[in-house]
Order: C-alpha cells, then sequence, then structure tokens
C-alpha cells in the first residue's frame, strides 16, 4: 500500500471517530439530569418568550431534529448559542483556544525531548547509579497526579516563596509592550509548564530506555562496534534513531492523557484554557459551549494521532502492509 493511499483511509478513520464522538456528546448532555435552560428561562416568561428561547435554541424540535441541527453546527463550526452568556459559542471559545495551545504545545514538546534523551542517558549507563536514579526519579514523577503536584508547586513556590504569581496567564489591567507581555506570559505559564513537563516525562524516559536497551543488543550494533565507529555515533546514529519507533507509537496513545492532565492543571493555576472552560460550563449545564469545547479538544487529539501514525508509517513502511 502507497503512503498516499495510508493516509487517505487514516482520514477516513479519523472522519469516521469524530462521527461517534459527537453523537456520543449529542447523547450523554442531553440525558444528563437537571433542567440545562432554567440558566435562560424564567418560570415567569410569558408563553410567546419562552417559545422564543426554545426556538433560539432549537430545544423545540424532535430528538432527531436536534440532531441534524447539532450536527450542522458542529461541522460548520457555528456550535449554537450559550446557555449561560448568551453569546455564539465560539465567541465564548475562541480567546480559549490559543492558552490551551500554548500550555499544551510547549509541555509536549519539552517533555518528549527530555523524555527521549534522559532515557538515552540511561540506556547508555546501564547498571550505574545514574541509571538507578534516573529510575527511581521517573517512576516516582510518573505516579503523581497532576492536581497534588501542582497544588504543591503552588505552595512552594507561590505561597511560601512568593517567586511565581497563584494563577492567571498574565497581570490584568497593565498595559506593556509586546516583548514584555511575552514575558510576563511566560512567567505566569512557567509553575503550569513545570508541573506537566515533571509528571508527564518520567513515562516517556522509561520507554525510550527500554526501546535503547532492545536496539542495543541488535546484530548491526554488534557489526557497528566491530567496524570501529565511536561509540557516541553508534548511540545516535544506529541505536537511537531505530528506538524512536515505539516513541512515536507512544505519542498517539499519551496525547488523551497529556490532555486530560492538562485539563487539570488549568484548573489549578486558573490558566484561561479550554480545560478551565469546560469545568465551569459543565457545572454550569451550559452543554452548547461544553459540547463546542469537546469537539475542538476531540479534533486536536485525533489530527495529532493521525499525524503520529503517518510519521510512524514514514519511519516503518511495514505499518502500510
Amino acid at each position: 500500500m502507497k503512503l498516499s493511499k495510508f493516509i487517505i483511509g487514516r482520514t477516513i478513520q479519523v472522519f469516521i471517530t469524530l462521527l461517534i464522538i459527537l453523537t456520543l456528546l449529542f447523547l450523554i448532555f442531553r440525558l444528563m439530569p437537571g433542567d440545562p435552560t432554567s440558566h435562560v428561562i424564567d418560570p415567569g416568561m410569558s408563553p410567546e418568550a419562552r417559545e422564543s428561547l426554545m426556538e433560539l435554541y432549537g430545544l423545540d424540535r424532535p430528538l432527531y431534529a436536534q440532531y441534524g441541527l447539532y450536527m450542522r453546527n458542529m461541522l460548520t463550526g457555528r456550535f449554537g448559542t450559550s446557555f449561560r452568556t448568551q453569546n455564539p459559542v465560539f465567541m465564548d471559545l475562541r480567546p480559549r483556544i490559543m492558552p490551551t495551545l500554548l500550555l499544551f504545545g510547549t509541555s509536549m514538546i519539552i517533555v518528549y525531548i527530555l523524555g527521549i534523551l534522559l532515557g538515552m542517558f540511561m540506556a547508555w549507563n546501564r547498571g550505574s547509579k545514574l541509571e538507578m536514579g534516573g529510575i527511581v526519579g521517573s517512576l516516582t514523577f510518573r505516579s503523581m497526579p497532576y492536581f497534588w503536584f501542582g497544588l504543591l508547586m503552588l505552595f512552594a513556590f507561590a505561597g511560601e516563596l512568593e517567586w511565581f504569581p497563584t494563577g492567571g496567564m498574565k497581570t490584568a489591567g497593565v498595559d506593556m509592550p509586546a516583548h514584555k507581555e511575552a514575558l510576563d506570559i511566560l512567567y505566569h505559564m512557567t509553575l503550569p509548564l513545570i508541573t506537566m513537563v515533571i509528571v508527564g516525562i518520567g513515562g516517556i524516559a522509561l520507554l525510550m530506555r527500554q526501546s535503547m536497551l532492545d536496539t542495543l543488543g541488535e546484530d548491526y550494533i554488534v557489526t557497528a562496534r566491530a567496524k570501529g565507529l565511536p561509540e557516541n555515533k553508534i548511540m545516535i546514529h544506529h541505536a537511537a534513531r531505530n528506538a524512536l519507533l515505539p516513541i512515536v507509537t507512544s505519542i498517539a496513545i499519551s496525547i488523551a492523557f497529556i490532555f486530560a492532565g492538562g485539563v487539570i492543571t488549568e484548573i489549578v493555576f486558573s490558566w484561561p484554557g479550554l480545560g478551565s472552560l469546560l469545568i465551569t460550563r459543565t457545572l454550569a449545564q451550559d452543554y452548547p459551549v461544553v459540547e463546542g469545547a469537546f469537539f475542538i479538544i476531540a479534533i486536536l487529539v485525533l489530527v495529532m494521532n493521525a499525524v503520529s501514525d503517518v510519521f510512524y508509517a514514514f519511519l516503518d513502511p511495514r505499518v502500510k502492509l
């Protein structure tokens, strides 16, 4: 099978998966207990005003008609109208997308770069105290919940030492030049970023270590050493390159878990992203906004999964057979 056909097939799978996710979201939020329209429909309203609001939200239609309207809105990016703010949903979501991408994207890049390097270091120093320390540290931090470690960071560096702010994305009510604003955002992002990196790095490091150890036992490594190649060249150009295949696979598996941890991290540090919006609007039963946020997160996860699969197929043509 050619790579182009593999990409087309993977795209079709992404679209089908997205339709299933959207259908489940539609059913879940309409089966939830409580009345989500209570925030906008006052019992004292006149029947005409009540009917007008029900028509605005499409709740006066049969369930199958609501489903059709919902799918049309989702697939065209309109998402409907918020129950809580009466704004178009995308107006509530738009300012939350970039903070989430900034925090999640930066943390993923750092986690995988440092995790791969740490795993290589542990494998190359197999049997040493350095490897044992790396394994113990990786297992320890990997087992920590995001919220617990985040609260520790807040208590230590924002509470006791007062080195960093307790939350938010930037200093409120202060106008500053673009370069100072970027530094201010980085300053506010430091603690949540460190939380996500330290908790997430252990699993990648351990996986890279094991993959490197398996690769170092292969015949082509023995042959490279017999040819007299330098050890650092063997490690980087022969062992590490082939050991990266399981890491690429792990990206697809871990993306959803990174997003889940990121949602908790946003809540702990009051980071104004999709995760914190998702929690607050779920509690308020504002399901048009929640559906829109889930839709964007699902798109990001599915696209990154598909990209990692295609990249894996590029590295290892056997997956296309």
